[in-house]
């Protein structure tokens, strides 16, 4: 690795988009960066220059852009290989143009290090480089990083935008082959709708967190009717995949302030990150924040390190017997694993820890029931009777 003379390396890497795609080869695999931290720019010019290619695999978790790639016609030259079915790759999904597979967030990264998913082509989006050269993955340290390090050919887009995450968040410019410059805004998720059903459901929540609780929430209607319930606790912390909004009023309130946790005291610790440009503006070069890739962050040996932890998770149904489907109706593949096993199993083997499953009884506006005697025939149990501690919904705990 060099570090004299970054800026050099930098002005060498530096291409435009359509250029920087065009180093890619057919029957390439090229993994995406995850969620928000989609490289928009680069992705509109692989689609833009498809005819040039023939078979590319793209393998990404949740797509949060346009998605073109896996529309009907695309199949000549791009194929998608879901880890996680989002809602621009459901579609394709269930008609065949797209494949899944599944597996735990936690171990994505090792699918690109021992070559079960052997990666040609990383692109990424990051942040600009600071005065030694290192550009931060922000919004998307997951497998984005583990990705890049794996892969044949790096190729960046630098997005002024980008907030900068520390901890072990960074890519030296000199590991990047080509770099694109850009400046869209990094893309926003718009906090949920709250109503009366999710506000029962974070109160009921909300009473079994004790002071000094460390925390893992997803996003949703449902994490944020938690914290509304959260702010006459004292000493919370944060370890958890993911943050939103709602995690910035309780710092701010001191309610979040991590003294009490047992690993990473004093940090918040995820690996990445979905909300409105508060959210960003807050975790940029934030001391509190640190991110690190999923197969540290998921890993349930090192969640269970934290004392008093407690994962809030939902579901698709709940069976009598306590099974959990959280990424199926009944055959049809709506989203996937994600990292709900891996905090339920971590939090189930720390010191006082509490598993708990949060949702709505009922689907479709009433006329669905989530709690069945059996799952629907071919739904997936995403996590086991055995692990989760907790099944709350408007109508109380069990």
């Amino acid at each position: 690795m060099v570090f004299v003379n970054w800026k050099d390396s930098y002005k060498n890497a530096l291409v435009s988009a359509e250029e920087a795609v065009s180093k890619i080869k057919s029957n390439s695999r090229i993994v995406v960066s995850h969620a928000v931290g989609e490289p928009l720019d680069l992705i509109d010019a692989l689609v833009k220059n498809r005819e040039q290619y023939e078979n590319l695999e793209i393998v990404h978790m949740v797509a949060m852009g346009k998605g073109e790639y896996v529309k009907p016609g695309m199949e000549k030259y791009f194929h998608h290989n879901a880890l996680f079915v989002g809602a621009s790759t459901r579609e394709a999904v269930k008609s065949g143009r797209a494949d899944y597979t599944p597996c735990f967030f936690y171990e994505v990264p090792r699918l690109f290090k021992k070559g079960y998913l052997p990666i040609d082509v990383a692109l990424i989006q990051v942040s600009e480089p600071d005065e030694h050269g290192y550009c931060s993955f922000g919004v998307s340290n997951d497998y984005s990083k583990p990705g890049a390090e794996s892969a044949k050919l790096v190729i960046a887009e630098v997005n002024k935008n980008m907030p900068r995450t520390l901890g072990d968040s960074f890519i030296h410019v000199s590991d990047i082959d080509y770099i694109v410059e850009s400046s869209h805004p990094i893309i926003e998720l718009k906090p949920a709708k709250i109503g009366e059903v999710e506000k029962a459901i974070g109160k009921y929540c909300a009473s079994l967190i004790e002071d000094g609780s460390t925390l893992q929430l997803g996003i949703g209607a449902i994490p944020d009717a938690v914290l509304l319930f959260l702010k006459d606790k004292k000493d919370l912390g944060i370890h958890s995949e993911m943050i939103s909004d709602g995690v910035v009023e309780l710092v701010e309130a001191g309610v979040i302030n991590n003294k009490k946790k047992t690993l990473h005291p004093g940090k918040i610790v995820v690996t990445f990150l979905m909300g409105t440009k508060r959210l960003y503006d807050f975790i940029d070069n934030n001391p509190m924040i640190e991110s690190y890739p999923v197969d540290y962050v998921n890993d349930p040996m090192v969640i269970m390190k934290n004392y008093k932890m407690v994962s809030i998770n939902s579901c698709v149904q709940v069976d009598l017997m306590g099974q959990v489907c959280s990424e199926s109706i009944g055959l049809k593949q709506i989203s996937g694993v994600g990292g709900q096993v891996d905090f339920i199993r971590g939090t189930s083997m720390a010191e006082d820890g509490k598993a708990i499953i949060a949702i709505p009884s009922t689907a479709a506006h009433g006329k669905v029931s989530r709690i069945v005697p059996f799952l629907d025939e071919g739904a997936a149990v995403t996590t086991s009777r055995n692990e989760v501690d907790y099944i709350i919904t408007e109508y109380g705990i069990a």
